[in-house]
């Protein structure tokens, strides 16, 4: 189902601009297809054009932080772009019970991987300075720790709006737009198939199909492909449908529901993997000399508007469930009280 026309008439200008690729470009359109995924009832505040282009911008933010020599940051953030689905089962550990909380699964599947380290490749010091390889990566929870600080932002909004200054209230919104926009670059990330597997710049290991190894793979998709195609922004928004909010029911199991659905997200497009390295294969990509082919272009596409999808309902979730910071309103009323209180005379 197509998107009405007023949820997306603020990005219409953008619509005859081709994009570059999946790299700023692709990450643009991806924040972009979720603001235009969200329903009416979402706040207005998002989509006036300073904070829509804003949100936009920030699609870029975390690729930004990968282009400084820190070690402490390039640890950091590169871990969180990425998951190897293949390596957490190799670790002894299951997608469908994978714990939700970050520390909690790095312990686990440290403990693993020592355990069964004949299952994985030996790490070239040389070729670790960031010291990530030790790891699969961390996108679901990257991605879940910030719907929680999404979240949260709401929450103080609402008490901003009923007892504090313009001030605050625009500080709260400014934070809102900046947490929107950081967090769809990592689901925009996870909707690039190649950042969920270990497979990610060319085939590796036992290779019975024949995949490319070409390490050019990833950037090619990041980039090349949709340039070439001349994938457009309003490609993306005809097909993202509204956004509806994601359950978040308390789980019999204790994991969290929101990194849940982040995981079978995940794990979806982990199962579109395949499919692409067999794009490349039958010669639909492009590459070379290749002309650009409609099965190719529609993947991609159908890739961006995926992570649009989620996107949108990721941020919608947070709002709807986004309960009063009571902490911030006792706060608040001490400090109106304090302020209105009538001094007593002196004697």
């Amino acid at each position: 189902m197509k998107t009405q026309s007023l949820l997306f008439s603020f990005v219409a200008v953008a619509f005859t601009l081709p994009a570059l690729g999946w790299d700023y470009e692709g990450h643009r359109m991806v924040n972009q297809a979720a603001l235009a995924a969200l329903p009416r009832e979402f706040p207005a505040f998002v989509r006036a054009p300073a904070n829509a282009e804003r949100i936009a911008f920030l699609s870029g933010e975390a690729d930004r932080w990968r282009n400084v020599p820190d070690g402490p940051i390039k640890h950091y953030n590169s871990l969180d772009h990425y998951c190897d689905l293949e390596q957490i089962p190799e670790a002894g550990l299951s997608l469908a019970s994978v714990p939700s909380h970050r520390y909690e699964f790095a312990m686990q599947f440290a403990a693993g991987r020592a355990a069964d380290a004949d299952k994985f490749p030996k790490i070239d010091p040389a070729k670790n300075s960031d010291r990530t390889r030790e790891w699969p990566g961390f996108a679901p929870w990257a991605i879940a720790e910030y719907y929680g600080k999404l979240r949260s932002a709401f929450s103080y909004l609402r008490i901003f709006q009923e007892m504090g200054t313009p001030e605050e209230i625009a500080n709260a919104e400014a934070n809102i737009v900046y947490l929107m926009g950081v967090m769809g670059h990592y689901v925009g990330d996870c909707a690039q198939p190649l950042h969920t597997t270990q497979h990610h710049n060319g085939w590796i290991g036992e290779n019975p199909q024949r995949y490319t190894t070409w390490k050019g793979f990833h950037s090619w998709i990041d980039g090349g492909f949709s340039s070439k195609a001349q994938i457009r922004l309003s490609d993306v928004v005809a097909k993202v449908s509204q956004a509806k909010a994601i359950p978040v029911t308390p789980r019999a199991d204790g994991r969290d529901p929101m990194f849940v659905a982040v995981m079978t997200y995940l794990v979806a497009q982990h199962a579109a993997v395949e499919p692409l390295y067999r794009l490349e294969k039958n010669g639909k990509l492009g590459v070379g000399d290749q002309t650009v082919s409609a099965e190719g272009r529609s993947f991609i596409v159908g890739q961006l508007t995926k992570g649009g999808h989620m996107l949108g309902a990721i941020w919608l979730t947070a709002w709807v469930n986004a309960l009063p910071d009571t902490y911030l309103r006792n706060e608040l009323t001490k400090r109106k009280a304090s302020t209105t209180s009538t001094p007593k005379a002196k004697r």
